[in-house]
């Protein structure tokens, strides 16, 4: 299907369309002049379509999980939506809580907290806090552009780094680096992993998937020095797309541990709610010769579906897919020499904070 079919379609970015959530009764979008139906033959020239931040002033900061296949119990998320853009995002449908697309607007809509670090101290201070590793970049990336700006990440990681409590991060950019200088601390004293997401190595495929997202290479190179600086750092190779990215999971494995990465894993793709009808129509955009050949294969590996969010399984997928997959990065991963041990952090320095900034004596 050609681009002209899609007409939101916007070169760097991901989403090929704006779509209107459908799960809430939303009103369908008319066309009121602004950018979602500024077109050629009404408007002349399509405006170029830009980010805008809004800021939210939450009452807490913790997100509690319950979820028995998740690692962790407690997460922070500065940010709502992602400017990288990547199509496959499953975090896009919480945009639509806020009546907004999981198109173009979770990508180009954001949210921003700058209270953050102000209700993290809050939190920290509580009586019977318990100092379980805080999960960063669970659903939105927390180092995505906007951070060079906002700075609420490392407001966090100021708070943390004070009271002595751990925490782990996940990311696709080498803008992690700016914060080495808090983050190796941390991590000499075990408080701190880090997972870099390396989803491939083709550029035209990263363009097309994580168009502002930070290019593979500049991943490799964060791995590299997060590693030199002595902080553990884990290679996530997901999603895996079968007949996209899925030939490329040698080359990841081998490059991330020759930068120095000691543990990786991956997940298959996953398509929930407004996402599954997204990612096809990207498939339409930038691979129609093979679109329904990788839908056939990801319903293989969900039991038919487009999405199985069941517990345990939404991360591995099932059939002979699947099992493929698995057996080829287990293969490859002892290879080069991964996986050989686990990361472990301390909770045992923690120390709560005073709501003045300054720590308590007992």
């Amino acid at each position: 299907m050609a681009k002209s079919c899609y007409p939101d379609f916007t070169f760097g970015r991901g989403a090929p369309a704006n779509a209107t959530p459908s799960r809430f009764n939303l009103k369908q979008r008319t066309a009121d002049g602004d950018w979602l139906d500024d077109r050629a033959d009404i408007d002349g020239n399509a405006a170029p379509l830009k980010t805008v931040v809004t800021i939210e002033r939450p009452k807490s900061i913790l997100a509690r999980n319950t979820s028995p296949d998740i690692p962790f119990d407690q997460s922070i998320n500065p940010y709502r939506g992602c400017e990288h853009g990547c199509v496959y995002c499953y975090a896009r449908p919480s945009h639509a809580f806020h009546d907004l697309s999981p198109g173009l607007d979770f990508e180009s809509r954001l949210f921003a907290k700058p209270d953050a670090a102000k209700l993290l101290r809050q939190t920290l201070a509580k009586k019977g806090h318990i100092p379980t590793p805080i999960a960063f970049g669970t659903n939105t990336d927390a180092y995505q552009p906007i951070e060079s700006e906002w700075r609420i990440m490392r407001q966090c990681l100021e708070v943390l780094a004070e009271t002595g409590h751990p925490l782990t991060i996940t990311t696709k950019s080498d803008r992690i680096i700016r914060d080495l200088d808090l983050l190796a601390p941390m991590a000499a004293k075990g408080l701190v992993a880090v997972a870099v997401s390396v989803t491939m190595l083709d550029p035209v495929l990263h363009r097309q998937l994580e168009p502002r997202a930070p290019r593979q290479e500049k991943r490799l190179a964060a791995i590299k020095a997060l590693a030199a600086a002595g902080i553990p750092t884990h290679v996530n190779v997901a999603p895996i797309i079968p007949a996209i990215n899925d030939h490329e999971i040698e080359a990841i494995l081998e490059r991330a541990a020759e930068a120095g990465a000691k543990t990786a894993s991956w997940i298959p793709i996953r398509l929930p709610h407004e996402v599954a009808p997204l990612f096809q129509q990207w498939l339409d955009v930038h691979y129609p010769d093979r679109a329904s050949k990788v839908m056939s294969i990801i319903r293989s590996i969900r039991e038919g579906r487009d999405n199985d969010p069941g517990f345990f399984s939404r991360m591995r997928g099932s059939g002979p897919w699947a099992d493929l997959i698995r057996t080829r990065f287990k293969i490859a991963a002892r290879k080069y020499g991964l996986n050989q041990h686990g990361i472990k952090l301390r909770s045992d320095l923690f120390v709560p904070p005073s709501l003045d900034g300054q720590m308590t004596l007992f």
